[in-house]
């Protein structure tokens, strides 16, 4: 056998035709050789060299990844922008209602696809919670958590017109992380560097050019949306490099239905969706109590948790190509390299994260004025960024070694370390420092609270990763699965083609 290594591009099958077919016997797997693999396990010479490797090579996994999140979230963040310059008021609708809409839908589909058992885009459709009522009857649940009346009412108004870009929204993101899985990470980019442009004209038409005002922004959104679902489709149809992958075989209903494979799938779906869900809801918390601390603290929150949505894709980014590197290795009964890939997402979350907070720190009493043009908003902005910038290396590796825990399919511990950080700790102590007369410190005690939090879970997912982790039993917990499956797919298919 030759001794060079081939590195593998969007090109590189996934799973050999051999895996394809059924399940794995511990005679017949084919390994995968990818480029941290390969035979460097028995050199020890060169463990070094390939460590390098490892590290750029999932540098360059995380660029197309984290490019893709900024420009989906700068479909939201112009919105924002280009709505704010109406007002105070029309800022906090925009922003509030955005982030409370994305963040519900953002995520929660990644978990069964990082796995490396799991291709299956009918379940992860199935998987989707439907929100649309509550997003159309949200005023009454904003009252009852002390929100204003003409707040509450904008951003009711707000939600019922985005909820017909809600179902391109799922659509986009599931075929996007469908791709991801199998290590095709620029389509998702590509196609919204196109569309991207075309949001910012369709916001500024709207909201500018027409009586709609604010509202026209949520139609700008849902059109955009539904372009970007449509060009991925249109996109994936005829791509190569998909059909090469070998990963779709169309709907199965028998197959997606099948009562043990959505049991298997929950056990991963669920505590994925728990994990995420956890952290979005504390920091929806966060925004309902900013909206009783008055308007400037509101629209002041609405501008610092939109910076913070656009900085958390990049460990979040880092934490996708970490999760899907894992899984593959996992796949490929690598342990040693398998590790080597968390750690070395860990390290690369810590650089990427110190440097966002010496910019964040560097720019906090400028920063505001690129979302509104009130002094009182661009001040308390430039009081509370510094607290932001502080739990950015933590934040690195809670998106991380999130991600590595999702690879593995332990989710169930993201989601401990969550309730656990934000819901025993940091919201009542930052409640308490916001609220209670003896500090009364308003915006900046509610931030404090998040920045225990996000230490607490990105040093705990750390240790869980680095002290905590049986790399050979997660192995061959994943062999056990493609075995069930590739078992359960194989009668499903036969039950199929069966003569009646």
């Amino acid at each position: 056998m030759a001794n060079t290594i081939d590195f593998p591009s969007e090109r590189t099958p996934l799973i050999s035709e051999d895996e394809s077919a059924g399940p794995l016997s511990s005679s017949s797997r084919t390994v995968l050789d990818l480029p941290d693999q390969a035979r460097a396990d028995q050199e020890v010479g060169g463990v070094s060299k390939l460590d390098f490797k490892l590290f750029t090579s999932l540098l360059w996994d995380s660029i197309p990844v984290v490019l893709s999140y900024i420009l989906q979230n700068s479909i939201q963040t112009a919105s924002i922008v280009i709505a704010g310059r109406l007002g105070p008021n029309e800022l906090s609708v925009a922003a509030f209602s955005l982030m409370f809409a994305f963040d519900g839908l953002s995520h929660s589909e990644e978990p069964p696809l990082s796995t490396p058992w799991a291709l299956n885009l009918s379940q992860v459709e199935a998987e989707k919670p439907t929100l649309g009522l509550l997003w159309y009857y949200i005023e009454p649940v904003l009252l009852a958590f002390g929100q204003p009346g003409h707040l509450a009412r904008d951003v009711q108004q707000f939600l019922r017109i985005l909820i017909i870009g809600a179902p391109g929204y799922v659509g986009f993101e599931s075929l996007k992380k469908y791709l991801q899985c199998q290590g095709i990470m620029g389509a998702s980019t590509t196609v919204l560097i196109i569309v991207s442009p075309i949001n910012i004209a369709l916001n500024i038409l709207l909201v500018h050019y027409t009586p709609l005002g604010v509202l026209g922004s949520p139609f700008a959104v849902s059109i955009t949306y539904w372009l970007c679902f449509f060009t991925l489709g249109i996109w994936t149809c005829y791509s190569s490099v998909h059909r090469q992958n070998g990963t779709w075989g169309g709907f199965n209903l028998v197959a997606a239905l099948d009562p043990a494979g959505c049991f298997d799938f929950l056990k991963l779906a669920l505590p994925g969706i728990l994990m995420v869900g956890t952290e979005w809801a504390a920091f929806e918390i966060v925004a309902l109590a900013a909206g009783r601390l008055g308007e400037i603290p509101l629209a002041a929150q609405s501008i610092i948790m939109t910076t913070d949505q656009i900085l958390n894709t990049l460990p979040f980014g880092i934490g996708v190509a970490a999760s899907a590197r894992v899984g593959n290795l996992i796949g490929a009964r690598s342990a040693p390299r398998a590790k080597i890939a968390a750690h070395a997402a860990a390290l690369l979350s810590v650089v990427v994260g110190s440097v966002v907070m010496i910019a964040m720190i560097a720019s906090k009493d400028v920063y505001g004025l690129l979302f509104s043009d009130d002094i009182d908003v661009v001040r308390l902005v430039s009081k509370v960024m510094p607290l932001v910038a502080s739990f950015q290396v933590a934040d690195g590796l809670a998106g991380s070694c999130g991600g590595v825990l999702r690879g593995q399919g332990r989710q169930h511990l993201g989601a401990f370390f969550n309730i656990v950080a934000y819901y025993v700790l940091a919201l009542p102590m930052g409640i308490t420092l916001a609220f209670h007369p003896k500090t009364h410190l308003g915006l900046q005690g509610l931030w404090i609270g998040q920045v225990v939090a996000l230490f607490i879970v990105g040093i705990g997912e750390y240790c869980v990763v680095w002290l905590g982790t049986d790399w050979d039993k997660e192995i061959q917990k994943a062999i056990e699965r493609n075995e069930r499956e590739g078992k359960r797919g194989a009668t499903a298919s036969a039950n199929a083609h069966a003569p009646n």
